[in-house]
């Protein structure tokens, strides 16, 4: 079962956690996240799974930011989440999937019990200018059935912001 936007209020400062919280973002069944100020990309051309890869830090002006097709860009959301007691997932905005902009390729599950801000995973179809602070993406909450078993990765959890790839840790 997927939570309403009612639900999502009644729960929040219990198993939902959302901050800032601003209400004009809560949906019939969602809450709309925002995108910060701050993308990294990788700086090389070859990506090495075994290893940590190097990146540039790019920030987002408020006139605006270029992307180009064919890269991906890691961002994040402004807005710090803990959700404890549902699985937490993020979809792109369908207003920003009509524009080609995906925003995240395989990472829209989340765990139980995760603590962070979410990274990002963005990749356009046209060259598409973004701003910061915008409306990206929408998190939504599934309810669980069995006994709860906390999200507990040190890779990831508890976050200060945008987490490159760290497969490496595992291999």
């Amino acid at each position: 079962m997927i939570l309403t936007g009612n639900a999502i209020q009644e729960k929040k400062d219990k198993d939902i956690i959302i901050e800032p919280f601003d209400p004009s973002q809560l949906n019939p069944n969602s809450y709309n996240l925002r995108l910060h100020d701050e993308l990294i990309i990788y700086t090389e051309s070859e990506l090495d799974m075994k290893k940590p890869n190097p990146t540039d830090k790019i920030h987002i002006p408020k006139e605006g930011f270029l992307l180009e097709p064919r890269r991906l860009y890691l961002g994040r959301t402004v807005e710090y989440t803990e959700t404890h007691n549902l699985v937490p997932m993020l979809e792109g905005r369908s207003s920003i999937g009509r524009l080609g902009m995906s925003v995240h390729i395989t990472a829209g599950f989340g765990d139980l019990g995760f603590c962070g801000y979410w990274t990002l995973e963005i990749y356009v179809l046209h060259p598409m200018r973004i701003y910061p602070y915008v409306q990206i993406c929408q998190i939504f909450y599934h309810t669980i059935e069995g006994k709860a078993v906390a999200y507990q990765s040190s890779k990831y959890q508890n976050n200060k912001g945008i987490q490159p790839s760290l497969l490496f840790q595992e291999l």
